[in-house]
């Protein structure tokens, strides 16, 4: 064979074996849970909340394209990591309110010592969002839409608060805030992670959501194709001038039913002071 024909057929091969790779990509990656454990930095972060870990379920997304069986999984992979809370930022539930109850019930196997907590997104409110608030309460899970709880821990204190969609529901940051004290420091919830536009409140060092999905269909050299936020949001911790949030690419897809360069994500912050 001369150089040309073999150089002709060693492209053939190549490209064949980039779109298989691709295809198996299409295929499984929406299914490869990714666990992160990004290590965030908290200015004045109580004492006796240095190496606070918690975990951060978003985007489930319970319905035609993520079975039971899927989500059994999900939940015992999460049940074995442990962490000391556990959040949730919504979109439990995708295209029809039967899957709401059985979403919730299984999310009610979690524990941790200082609670699951959760807000609700877009498509728990399209699916009907006072049955998706009554499974969650039935299941343990307090709802921190528009208002906020404290966590303790060896005397010392740290607020959780959350708002609720952007899209759907009123993100009512002055009814979350209402009644910390000056000095309090707090930890905010939320699905869509354009609320860190409007936070200006000193007291809210964190923002964790959801939302985006990461984009689900990741292309190199040009990112996520499409982010329903603003791009700088997509995924990952992003700085702003007031504050920061971090933003799962969250667990389930919405269609098209796949991801590529763009694993569904279940993490773990460990929160150090600084």
């Amino acid at each position: 064979m001369d150089r040309r024909r073999f150089l002709k057929r060693l492209a053939q091969v190549s490209a064949g074996a980039v779109a298989g790779v691709t295809v198996l990509q299409l295929i499984f990656e929406e299914r490869w849970v990714q666990v992160t454990r990004p290590r965030i930095s908290i200015p004045d972060l109580p004492g006796a909340f240095e190496g606070l870990s918690i975990g951060h379920l978003t985007d489930v997304h319970h319905g035609p394209y993520l079975s039971a069986n899927r989500l059994d999984g999900i939940v015992a992979l999460a049940g074995g990591l442990a962490p000391d809370l556990w959040v949730i930022t919504g979109d439990m539930v995708h295209q029809s309110p039967k899957y709401t109850e059985p979403v919730w019930e299984a999310l009610g196997r979690l524990s941790a010592p200082l609670g699951v907590w959760c807000v609700m997104g877009n498509h728990d409110h399209w699916e009907g969002i006072e049955a998706s608030r009554a499974a969650a309460q039935a299941a343990g899970i307090e709802c921190l839409d528009n208002r906020h709880t404290v966590l303790r821990r060896e005397g010392e204190r740290l607020w959780l608060a959350g708002v609720g969609d952007r899209w759907c529901d009123d993100q009512l940051l002055s009814d979350a805030l209402d009644g910390l004290p000056p000095e309090a420091l707090a930890l905010l919830l939320a699905h869509n992670p354009e609320v860190a536009d409007d936070l200006t409140d000193p007291r809210v060092k964190l923002t964790l959501a959801g939302h985006t999905h990461g984009g689900q269909v990741v292309v190199p050299l040009f990112g996520p194709l499409i982010v329903p936020a603003k791009r700088r949001y997509a995924s990952g911790l992003v700085r702003t001038d007031a504050s920061q949030v971090y933003i799962s690419r969250g667990l389930g897809v919405v269609a098209p039913p796949f991801r590529l360069n763009c694993r569904p994500e279940l993490p773990i912050y460990e929160l150090y002071r600084s």
